[in-house]
């Protein structure tokens, strides 16, 4: 047995709230001296404690805590939500990261205002006809990521033997929706597989005679500042962007090592 200080040492948890979980009757002590008042704690309810606190980690009130404790919950049951919990977490701090990488590159942005050198080359090229095994999306551009992921998640062993270069993405805005893109992701292919299942859909994309492109490495897949140069460069050099036709961005991850990739943005455009 040990005293609640001692108890409080080990659990990290202060006096205050010891003396309040007993006054709620979440966390009694296991013994109470008659003549003294002290509280006794035992070993295993540090594992009571733990419980405890497992449940308020996952957003649970000392009311709703109260109850839980009464159920038949299993340990297999708790590691569930744990690990559930944990994804939630991973993703919002995936989400935020990507955020943070945009702010910094928005200011970068709003650094660069007025200078026109951005260090890229910008050029004109016509794309072939290819073959495009693709999903659709919709969201912001910071969804880029997830579904690149995702996409790689989706290529079977057989799939693989087909695609050819980079991870493809098109893009068109959506009528009435700021912020929110139509996404086409996917790989175009050396030829037409057999058969593809969901969500891959296939279709011939057609040849674009030309399109202004730019290149360049980047440690993310946030191109506001990229994309901001390249109309410029369109307005400047007396080009407009073509209606109706998407953007195409190619990722080519490289080495490990880099911790980059390979980013092409392609617009359709047509002379003036």
């Amino acid at each position: 047995m040990f005293k609640i200080s001692t108890f409080a040492k080990l659990s990290k948890l202060s006096l205050k709230t010891l003396r309040y979980y007993d006054q709620i009757g979440i966390l009694k002590p296991r013994k109470v001296d008659e003549d003294t008042g002290y509280r006794y704690y035992s070993a295993d309810q540090l594992l009571e404690l733990n419980r405890i606190l497992i449940y308020k980690e996952l957003g649970f009130t000392l009311p709703q805590i109260t109850q839980l404790l009464k159920e038949d919950i299993s340990h297999e049951q708790i590691q569930g939500m744990l690990r559930l919990k944990r994804s939630e977490i991973q993703q919002m701090i995936d989400m935020e990261q990507a955020r943070l990488v945009r702010i910094e590159e928005r200011i970068q942005l709003m650094e660069s205002e007025g200078q026109w050198e951005t260090g890229q080359e910008i050029r004109i090229k016509a794309e072939v006809a290819q073959t495009f095994m693709f999903f659709t999306a919709n969201g912001g551009e910071e969804r880029i990521p997830e579904l690149l992921r995702h996409l790689d998640s989706l290529l079977t062993k057989d799939l693989r033997q087909w695609i050819q270069g980079p991870q493809v993405v098109l893009w068109r805005e959506v009528d009435g929706k700021e912020d929110e893109f139509e996404y086409e992701v996917g790989y175009f292919l050396t030829g037409e597989p057999p058969a593809v299942s969901e969500p891959f859909q296939l279709r011939n994309l057609p040849p674009e005679p030309m399109v202004a492109s730019m290149a360049f490495h980047s440690h993310s897949t946030f191109d506001g500042a990229a994309c901001v140069h390249l109309a410029r460069w369109i307005e400047k050099n007396n080009y407009q962007i073509k209606e109706n036709e998407p953007g195409r961005e190619y990722y080519l991850p490289l080495s490990p090592e880099q911790d980059a990739q390979y980013i092409e943005i392609q617009i359709p455009i047509t002379c003036r």
